[in-house]
């Protein structure tokens, strides 16, 4: 009976293997089922054929360490929660106000995008290359840099003088040198734009920015 026990009891433990907690009860009834059939083999055992001590130890330790992964899985899911929870209560409480955000994209809202570009170093000019979704260029200009950072606007219109609709644009950036050739290093930009809404999924809280949604953990600053 001893050999028929360590079966079971050993399936029992593979299957758990990986548990999310929505298994938390299948996993107690596992459990329970078997201290009965540990106890029922206890009080039949055979004299000539006593349990193995050191096999039931092992197995108990097992399950023991199945359930405590569970409630830390638990515990874990409930901290992420709450902090999700605060971390979208902090993001809604930016809407209506400028952000800077890091981001390969830029929002064109109500006509105009901001990017906000570093300041003149080996570079001395960026090259701000703007796309559709389909990856055609829209907008591809010289943007002069400054002595410090500054923030630079997009009015909206293309190359050939066309107003775009609003809507999330991807960006790009390179640094023009004094002669005139891309440097080896794009300047770092960040996006600018106005907050309009705070979404919590799965995957975490998203802010988004007219038609650009990002995670909130790209947030970089907040303007007065």
């Amino acid at each position: 009976m001893s050999g028929t026990l360590s079966a079971a009891a050993t399936t029992r433990t593979g299957a758990t293997t990986g548990t999310t907690p929505a298994r938390s009860g299948a996993i107690a009834g596992d459990f329970n089922t078997f201290l009965t059939l540990l106890t029922t083999q206890l009080r039949n055992q055979s004299p000539t054929d006593p349990l193995d001590t050191n096999q039931m130890t092992a197995q108990l330790v097992q399950f023991a360490s199945v359930e405590q992964q569970i409630a830390t899985n638990q515990n874990l899911a409930q901290l992420l929660s709450l902090q999700q929870n605060s971390a979208l209560t902090a993001a809604a409480g930016l809407v209506g106000r400028r952000v800077e955000v890091e981001s390969d994209q830029l929002s064109l809202q109500g006509g105009i995008a901001g990017l906000r570009l570093p300041a003149a170093g080996t570079a001395s000019a960026a090259r701000v290359t703007i796309s559709g979704s389909t990856g055609r260029t829209v907008r591809q200009l010289d943007v002069p840099l400054a002595s410090t950072a500054r923030e630079w606007s997009w009015d909206g219109r293309s190359n050939a003088g066309v107003r775009q609709a609003d809507g999330a644009y991807r960006v790009a950036v390179a640094g023009i040198g004094a002669d005139g050739q891309t440097t080896g290093t794009p300047p770092a930009f960040t996006v600018v734009g106005t907050a309009t809404g705070a979404t919590r999924s799965s995957t975490g809280v998203a802010l988004a920015l007219g038609a650009l949604s990002l995670p909130y953990g790209q947030l970089r600053s907040v303007a007065n």
